[in-house]
């Protein structure tokens, strides 16, 4: 599972039906904007040897709230999840201090600067993630404060965290410092045209929930070929002790056929260490803009899978979100 905003450029974009999760839609006044989405969809899941499975229900919501008094912006995001601990719980909590000279300060609950693709579905051109089976490489939220600067070429950023790991979900840290800690920091140049590289680590000290320290670093890279193709790529390699250490990759094309219909095509792999379980996964999946607010998707994807209960899986679906 992966977890940021739109990086793709370009006509490329269209497929991703929706603005940066960062940004609220609607000004409801000259200091408080609202933003937010909900996403539904049917899946199925069918695995050699093994039962088929589908689900049919609402994917998750967001209801984000930002509160902007230059120098200082503030951001609360209301979150439903059905597979959540808590179906609807506060996900987004921070405040950001504009410090001049491309410099910004952080305090509160964020999301991981980790992984190319974003936590939120409605981010990414297909309804399934690429990787995070098996090796859960890429962080999600926690609670900490963060540096970050940016100019036209450059940027970085650095957080001292409650936790990247050792937290049960995706959702929260585990709150606290003295038994656990979580140090993230990534550089981005974008310098050249129509390229992005970013690379970034992660470290969590031994804790509660994890007995061991882990290590991630993440590297990936963005090109915007032309106008209606980009293509991305990105390595994650994880050190979490006997258990939980192996790497992923995944490879995208985006291609735009028309200003409304757009498809990508990924390959993406993982494969845990000490002879763990592994895959290879092939993915098609198709988008129309049905409007500049309502995107319907599809997917095809086929797992190949080594050293795991099932030897090949195929998963489909049809998803349809609606951001305001």
């Amino acid at each position: 599972m992966t977890k940021h905003a739109i990086k793709l450029a370009g006509s490329a974009a269209l497929l991703l039906g929706l603005a940066t999760h960062a940004l609220a839609d609607i000004k409801l006044n000259d200091n408080l904007s609202l933003g937010g989405y909900i996403e539904g969809s049917y899946q199925y899941t069918d695995p050699k040897p093994g039962a088929s499975t589908d689900r049919f229900n609402i994917d998750s919501s967001q209801l984000l709230f930002t509160a902007s008094f230059k120098p200082v912006t503030g951001v609360v995001s209301l979150f439903y999840v059905p597979s959540a601990p808590s179906e609807t719980t506060v996900l987004d909590a921070y405040v950001t201090y504009d410090a001049g000279g491309g410099f910004s300060v952080t305090g509160g609950k964020f999301l991981s600067y980790m992984g190319y693709e974003s936590f939120f579905t409605v981010n990414n051109p297909e309804i399934s993630f690429a990787n995070g089976d098996f090796l859960r490489a890429i962080p999600g939220y926690h609670e900490g404060v963060r540096v970050d600067y940016s100019d036209k070429d450059w940027s970085a950023g650095a957080a001292l965290v409650d936790s990247d790991y050792n937290s049960p979900n995706y959702l929260k840290g585990d709150g606290e410092l003295k038994k656990n800690a979580g140090i993230e920091g990534y550089v981005s140049y974008k310098g050249a045209t129509d390229l992005t590289l970013w690379g970034g680590i992660a470290y969590d000290t031994k804790g509660n929930f994890d007995p061991h320290s882990v290590f991630l670093i993440d590297l990936w890279a963005q090109y915007q070929l032309d106008k209606k193709t980009a293509v991305a790529a990105e390595y994650a390699n994880k050190d979490g002790g006997p258990t939980s250490k192996g790497y992923n990759w995944l490879g995208l094309v985006t291609y735009s056929f028309t200003d409304k219909v757009s498809a990508a095509f990924r390959i993406s792999g993982e494969k845990m260490s000490s002879g763990g379980p592994g895959f290879i996964k092939y993915t098609i999946a198709p988008g129309v803009a049905v409007t500049d607010k309502l995107t319907v998707r599809a997917e095809v994807s086929y797992y190949d899978y080594t050293k795991f209960a099932s030897t090949s899986a195929i998963f489909s679906g049809v998803q349809a979100f609606f951001k305001f």
